[in-house]
């Protein structure tokens, strides 16, 4: 597979793992329930724009290496690959298929490895930016994961934690 879009003869394969599952923002003619073998998913990025600012990062899902991952893949035809690149750059029955997905660079100023529970809670907590707020991105992500029968137990406690303190704080402001 050439995922270079000026190469656009095939069709092409993308892996959602993130908001793409419940966003994909672009067309595809077929949606597919997918594992990802070798990376796993996993809130490791800092986010300086889309969840989040410098002053104050959010925290976003990545791939890294090792172990599963399941999502969604999507097929883009060949006609509309070449318009699709940009987007994916900005964001970001069972088969094999070769499938375009982007691996976090551990060597990028970004990463931000592997955070405690807290650290996680603080950065999610936190974070808002150009798409909305960064709590929003994981649960709208676990509800993703949830429709497909799919529980990864750390993020769906993250996003318990992240509706419990919400709830809290709804009712807190509606008894004033």
């Amino acid at each position: 597979m050439d995922p270079n879009p000026a190469h656009a003869t095939e069709d092409l394969w993308v892996f959602a793992y993130g908001s793409l599952m419940w966003r994909p923002d672009f067309p595809f003619s077929e949606r597919v329930e997918a594992r990802l073998v070798g990376a796993h998913r996993a809130l490791c990025v800092y986010s300086f724009v889309h969840r989040g600012t410098p002053e104050r990062p959010g925290l976003v899902l990545g791939l890294d290496r090792g172990g599963t991952c399941r999502g969604i893949a999507y097929r883009v035809t060949a006609a509309n690959r070449g318009d699709m690149r940009p987007i994916w750059l900005k964001r970001e029955p069972e088969r094999r298929v070769p499938a375009l997905c982007y691996m976090v660079d551990r060597g990028h100023a970004q990463y931000a490895g592997r955070l405690s529970l807290e650290q996680q809670l603080h950065h999610v907590r936190q974070g808002h930016g150009q798409s909305g707020a960064n709590r929003d991105y994981v649960i709208a992500t676990v509800g993703a994961l949830e429709q497909l029968g799919y529980r990864e137990t750390a993020l769906h406690l993250i996003a318990q934690r992240l509706a419990g303190i919400h709830e809290a704080g709804v009712a807190a402001n509606s008894s004033s």
